[in-house]
């Protein structure tokens, strides 16, 4: 395995990926063909040391699918996963274990991520049991105290059970979780979304400090338009298993260039009622496709309201547009 980057080199370099799960009903007869969702169709980005790419996009469009399979948490179908310089496609379980020490994940659900038979001690030092077996219980138990303490929990909370903790403490035991290892890159599928708003921007602010203290590098995954902007430098915007959009955070919320981003910024509330009032409002028609049998051409044309009839004749690819903006649109 590859311990450091050369110059230029990015953490991650993701191309073409594609999560496809076959689909056959109960019923179906032995001679009747499979169908396959798609719900991750040709993704590509990269991510580098210490940047934050933030993920968006509406429900079932993919992006929790991506972040699994970005770790090897569901198979990947195609496509290519470049971790520091190693392919981890078709890689092996012992790979893979060697590379998780170095990234790991947030998952949405605070609470239920966590196992309730185990204290916070044995919670957030689990990940030291396993990838640094050597350490004495005087070290195991200080770098648990330590890690503890920085991401807001107190000394005597150490032997108490996830139950005893609320959705935002719980989320802080994840988060130590997670950093533990001091790992180059950090997941975070949705990590705020089951809090409340007050509590979800001390989360978002612990994060930042974090990554300023640690050189992380993040993969955000939310809905909230508003969180994301708050953190990430780069966005990507999903729909239906496929980029749309990848550009700056300032180019992207500034002027945005796809369609489908231009409506989810549009329906973003605004705090002053009279500017509120007075937006453009770009509401979308109809629902959103079944990713087992997408449109053809452009997955976002039944929706768009600038749809043209080439729209429905081939894929659009990520294109760049601007020097910070790339966008899956011909009309762009």
């Amino acid at each position: 395995m590859t311990d450091a980057l050369t110059p230029n080199q990015p953490l991650l370099a993701v191309k073409d990926l594609r999560v496809h799960f076959p689909i056959r009903g109960d019923n179906a007869w032995p001679w009747t063909p499979t169908r396959f969702l798609k719900a991750v169709d040709g993704v590509s980005f990269e991510l580098r040391a210490g940047e934050t790419l933030g993920i968006v996009g509406e429900s079932g469009c993919g992006k929790s699918t991506l972040a699994r399979a970005l770790l090897n948490l569901v198979p990947i179908t195609d496509g290519s996963v470049v971790w520091n310089g190693d392919e981890m496609r078709g890689a092996s379980a012992q790979a893979w274990q060697a590379k998780r020490k170095a990234v790991q994940m947030i998952f949405q659900d605070p609470l239920a991520s966590l196992d309730p038979r185990m204290t916070v001690a044995q919670i957030i030092g689990e990940p030291l049991r396993t990838h640094v077996p050597g350490l004495s219980n005087a070290e195991h138990n200080e770098r648990v105290l330590a890690m503890m303490l920085r991401v807001g929990l107190t000394a005597q909370q150490i032997n108490r059970y996830p139950h005893e903790f609320s959705g935002g403490q719980c989320q802080r035991i994840g988060i130590a979780r997670a950093l533990i290892l001091k790992p180059k890159v950090v997941i975070c599928d949705e990590p705020v979304s089951a809090l409340d708003v007050s509590i979800q921007a001390q989360i978002i602010n612990l994060l930042k400090e974090l990554q300023a203290e640690m050189g992380l590098a993040l993969i955000f995954i939310a809905h909230d338009l508003a969180v994301v902007k708050h953190i990430s430098q780069r966005v990507m915007v999903m729909y239906l298993g496929r980029a749309m959009e990848l550009a700056q955070k300032h180019a992207l919320y500034d002027s945005p260039s796809h369609p489908y981003t231009q409506a989810l910024l549009s329906a973003i509330p605004v705090p002053d009622p009279r500017v509120e009032r007075g937006k453009s409002l770009q509401l979308l028609q109809g629902d959103l496709p079944s990713p087992i049998n997408p449109p053809s051409g452009c997955v976002f044309r039944t929706r768009c309201p600038k749809a043209i009839a080439e729209c429905a004749l081939a894929v659009p690819a990520l294109r760049v547009i601007t020097t910070e903006t790339q966008s899956a649109c011909i009309l762009s």
